[in-house]
């Protein structure tokens, strides 16, 4: 097992390098990033502590970018599918990918009072580079942006994201083992009461002869602490919250990506398989919470980029669809888990404090149940 696997690029632990045990088997970095063209790229704006003061702050927050097809090609787009498991919450395209089966560009996550600027900024980042020949169906942008709420610990009122902000996020963009925890649009996110954000995992589907991927992507935000489950230990009910902390009014968006050559109905229902992977964590969108999910294709790009005739498009058959719906569980469940792993212990307004998740009792919990494997 690679590094990659075990920690993050800055060296904080992942959930593997922990011990969590795991089925099926990662991409090289383990991370969206592994689907071929995909790109991600983080803005994180982390400054100010004691009392709240709209306006000044503290500020803990930040943009999460991802590229279908990379930032060489700003424009291209993918086939998708969407689907709202809870939907206390927004992603802007939402309406044009259940419409057109697609959406074009790079797609934004970020607070909830942040989404529509990032939607925004991305549309005139696009007009501004905008490759000639490379987008000819409509004189307009649609782009894909997502939101969970960040207020316990970001003064999320201030409106601190900037566009510039959402800027470097999308011009950061790169391939590679990608950072997870307290950056980008999950800076000041957490999940079953512990500190979370950003996260990231993948598998590598054989079919037909060929090896696929699908990668996953969360800012995980969501969970009541009881119900956590890790490998299937009872987590939450085993470290109670000892301090008292803001009602939960978390969500969680995810993206899935693959490679694999699919049509919208296939990836609308590889969206719908992405909230599997969040139960298995213990969470059961909740009324406060806003599960979207977002899966997309890099195949049939030829297609992807023909908008007059008759357009030959490949796509699965039906009967290779259940092992990428495992994929897509096994990969959301890690993203997840990951988020929390990897994120450090952040003290916000007010002085709220949310604590990272307490590896070596979880260690001791997972071995107590034998569930515990070696790193990697």
């Amino acid at each position: 097992m690679t590094p990659e696997h075990l920690r993050t690029p800055s060296g904080r632990l992942r959930a593997r390098g922990a011990g969590v045990p795991f089925v099926g088997t990662p991409g090289p970095w383990n991370a969206i990033t592994d689907v071929p063209g995909v790109e991600v790229g983080y803005c994180t704006l982390i400054r100010g502590h004691g009392p709240l003061v709209v306006g000044q702050g503290p500020v803990r927050t930040g943009v999460s970018a991802i590229f279908p097809r990379g930032r060489a090609r700003p424009e291209a787009g993918a086939y998708a599918g969407y689907f709202s498991m809870s939907g206390n919450g927004e992603m802007s395209g939402a309406a044009f990918v259940d419409e057109r089966g697609r959406f074009d560009g790079p797609i934004t996550i970020t607070n909830t009072h942040s989404c529509g600027l990032a939607r925004d900024v991305t549309a005139r980042w696009l007009f501004a580079n905008h490759v000639p020949g490379e987008k000819t169906d409509q004189p307009f942008y649609l782009p894909v942006s997502a939101e969970t709420h960040d207020g316990p610990l970001n003064d999320i009122n201030g409106h601190h994201v900037h566009p510039e902000h959402v800027i470097a996020a999308l011009e950061s963009a790169a391939s590679g083992p990608i950072e997870e925890g307290n950056v980008g649009g999950g800076a000041g996110m957490r999940s079953f009461e512990f500190k979370a954000g950003s996260g990231t995992a993948s598998r590598v589907v054989e079919y037909d002869g060929v090896a696929y991927r699908v990668g996953a992507f969360v800012q995980s935000n969501f969970g009541k602490r009881h119900l956590l489950r890790i490998a299937g230990v009872p987590v939450g009910l085993e470290l109670p919250i000892v301090d008292t902390s803001p009602p939960e009014f978390g969500s969680i968006i995810g993206i899935v990506a693959t490679d694999a050559p699919m049509a919208p109905h296939q990836l609308r229902r590889m969206a719908r398989r992405a909230a599997y992977g969040i139960s298995a964590t213990g969470g059961i969108a909740s009324n406060e919470s806003g599960d979207l999910f977002l899966a997309f294709s890099t195949g049939n790009d030829a297609a992807m980029a023909q908008h007059d005739g008759l357009v030959t498009a490949a796509f699965l058959g039906e009967a290779g669809m259940s092992r990428f719906y495992e994929a897509t569980i096994q990969a959301v469940e890690e993203a997840i888990l990951n988020s929390m792993f990897a994120a450090e212990t952040m003290t916000g307004i007010n002085d709220f404090t949310v604590h990272a998740i307490p590896v070596d009792k979880v260690r001791a919990l997972l071995q107590r149940y034998n569930r515990l494997a070696e790193p990697g």
